[in-house]
């Protein structure tokens, strides 16, 4: 025992996982696991890693990121540049033949004495054109002012006046009474304006003598209108389709209210028909003064030569 000694203690000895089963030493009857702890049962079925590996992404451009880069739109081939040019070519021929006709058109009716209206008013909704203030001279501009506010007194009277039958009606009056209401407004605005309004204004724009005419004759029929819807005598309904004096008066006695309904309505018309006459006297002085009557005159005869041969 003394003399025991032990053998080269650089000796090589077995080597020994510890990381495997038991500690024991491995041999080739166990199967070769590796990497730990992600670990394969059968490494052999794998194929290499660089058969594996997939094809990396080509890189993205520098800008990619910045909202504010430029895009890069790939250009039309030069056929299709081609073929837009003809296209807008030919638009542009057909605009500047349009043009061209508008324009021949607006000659011949500026020609012919055809004045082209654009409406403006009322500012709101406009349905006709009216524009003193640019277009009537200046000395005659108040005069058409009172006419035309005349056109808008007869609105209001005849608007009031189916106010004022309303009531009669419903404090038990017949029902045909407003129904006459309502056709004097409806017919009594558009053809005041369309017959006598219209006329004046063209002949105080244009100087024509042919234009007074036809507004001294169917201006004298709106005076004797409004002229009889003051009175109000009793013809149709015993005169109470119209807000008059004399069906105010049978009125009152047995509505008030109804009866000073029909006391406005006939003040109404009294004013209308004082403005009326006074811008009836007021063109004809005009008319007169420059020499439109004899002009009127000539043009009659002209007509009547030309309807005989």
């Amino acid at each position: 025992m003394a003399g025991r000694y032990d053998p080269n203690p650089f000796e090589e000895e077995e080597e020994v996982n510890p990381f495997s089963q038991g500690g024991k030493p491995k041999t080739s009857s166990q199967p070769n696991y590796g990497g730990g702890a992600f670990y394969m049962t059968n490494p052999g079925s794998v194929p290499p890693a660089s058969n594996s590996r997939l094809s990396p992404l080509p890189p993205e451009p520098a800008d990619f990121y910045n909202p504010t880069a430029t895009v890069e739109i790939p250009l039309d081939s030069g056929k299709d540049l081609k073929k837009k040019e003809k296209e807008l070519q030919a638009k542009e021929a057909e605009l500047r033949k349009r043009e061209e006709a508008l324009k021949r058109k607006e000659d011949a009716a500026q020609r012919a004495g055809i004045v082209i209206e654009e409406k403006n008013w009322p500012p709101i909704f406009p349905i006709i054109h009216h524009d003193i203030g640019n277009e009537i001279p200046i000395h005659l501009q108040k005069l058409c002012y009172t006419a035309f506010a005349t056109l808008l007194g007869l609105t209001l009277c005849l608007t009031w006046n189916i106010v004022a039958v309303t009531t009669a009606w419903i404090k038990g009056g017949d029902a045909t009474i407003w129904f006459l209401a309502i056709i004097y407004f409806i017919s009594g605005v558009p053809c005041a304006y369309v017959l006598w309004y219209r006329p004046l204004y063209r002949a105080f724009r244009t100087d024509s003598a042919m234009n007074f005419g036809w507004f001294f004759l169917f201006y004298l029929i709106h005076i004797g209108f409004v002229v009889f819807a003051a009175v109000a005598p009793p013809i149709f309904f015993k005169g109470k389709s119209l807000a008059g004096i004399l069906p105010a008066f049978d009125l009152i006695s047995g509505h008030v209210l109804v009866g000073i309904f029909y006391f406005i309505g006939f003040g109404l018309f009294c004013l209308e028909s004082m403005l009326s006459i006074w811008v009836i006297q007021q063109v004809y002085m005009y008319f007169r003064g420059s020499g439109k009557g004899e002009q009127m005159r000539q043009e009659a005869a002209r007509g009547a030569m030309r309807a005989a041969f």
